[in-house]
């Protein structure tokens, strides 16, 4: 068994098992082999899942089953209306935005969404937002500051869309226009990151008073694929990559990047989608009442200082 892709196979089997146990007729005896084939697979989840390494984690980052931005509106707002559009050119399904209630306050949201089958992968262009998603997203931003409410934003992208097609309507520039005005607003801003945060495509709206990480995501500048591909030709150093780029949840708080890391159930956020959306909702809820208890410009001052501040770096020998 390949130990880097094939981690899974031993729960895949329990699972396997359990299933058929469950399609039997019900008596004692199968009751009680479910019960002892979930508490192996349980430890089995925390066991695998608390020793994966970077590049596993990217895997568990791009999981098909795993939570996408809609599953955690869909779990934790209520009445979510979509806005649609830029203004400008054109609606981009790789990015969602909108307005709901949370927990009973009144949110902004914006998110990736990314998709499970191949007709709404090739809509959602598998997550991957042009200009005109980004300018969306800000439009969306924007009237929450004018109205008071707070931003949610559920980061899940492998990076921007490169294509020429985004390069000539402004791929850069709609980035930049959102670092900036995300930097500004009043309002409360809580990020989080879901899944995949990739790049430039990820920070356009990643600028938030809290970064949180769930906590088999990944959050880096490029992919290891990518990095591997430029570092030393070959793409195929994935893993070497991965280790190096400390794109994980705990290397990015033990840097300060991030803020929390958000727990995961026992196998992954793909493994138990409820338990992962009560997790994200509570760190959300707690976070968003510990910034709203700023004032506007604490929030703002405090943003500020909170990227200003990231990065380290050792200066060698002269």
């Amino acid at each position: 068994m390949n130990d880097d892709t094939n981690f899974e196979e031993p729960l895949v089997k329990v699972r396997r098992r359990i299933e058929e146990l469950a399609a039997m007729p019900d008596d004692a005896a199968h009751r009680r082999e479910i019960e002892k084939l979930q508490v192996r697979l349980e430890r089995l989840s925390r066991e695998i899942y608390g020793n994966l390494n970077p590049w596993q984690k990217t895997l568990v980052a791009r999981h098909p089953n795993r939570p996408y931005m809609l599953d955690y509106v869909s779990a934790l707002l209520t009445d979510f209306v979509e806005l649609h559009g830029d203004r400008k050119f054109s609606d981009d399904a790789a990015i969602v935005a909108g307005f709901g209630s949370f927990r009973g306050r009144a949110v902004s949201v914006v998110g990736h969404q990314k998709a499970r089958d191949t007709k709404e992968k090739i809509r959602r262009n598998f997550g991957m937002a042009r200009p005109e998603g980004y300018r969306k997203a800000l439009r969306v931003m924007q009237l929450a500051e004018k109205f008071g409410r707070p931003i949610l934003s559920f980061i899940d992208t492998a990076g921007a869309y490169p294509g020429i097609d985004a390069e000539e309507r402004g791929q850069a520039e709609a980035i930049a226009v959102n670092l900036k005005e995300m930097a500004s607003f009043h309002v409360p801003i809580i990020v989080i990151i879901t899944g995949e945060g990739g790049s430039g495509g990820a920070l356009a709206i990643g600028i938030g008073d809290r970064v949180l990480m769930l906590e088999h995501s990944i959050y880096s500048v490029i992919t290891p694929e990518g990095c591997a591909a430029i570092l030393w030709k070959d793409a195929s150093r994935k893993k070497e990559a991965a280790e190096a780029l400390k794109l994980t949840a705990a290397d990015l708080k033990e840097l300060d990047v991030i803020d929390e890391i958000v727990p995961e159930p026992p196998g992954g956020a793909h493994a138990d989608p409820a338990a992962a959306s009560a997790a994200v909702g509570e760190a959300l809820d707690r976070h968003l009442q510990e910034v709203i208890a700023l004032t506007a410009e604490e929030r703002r001052e405090r943003r500020y200082r909170k990227f200003r501040a990231i990065g380290r770096f050792e200066i060698a020998g002269a």
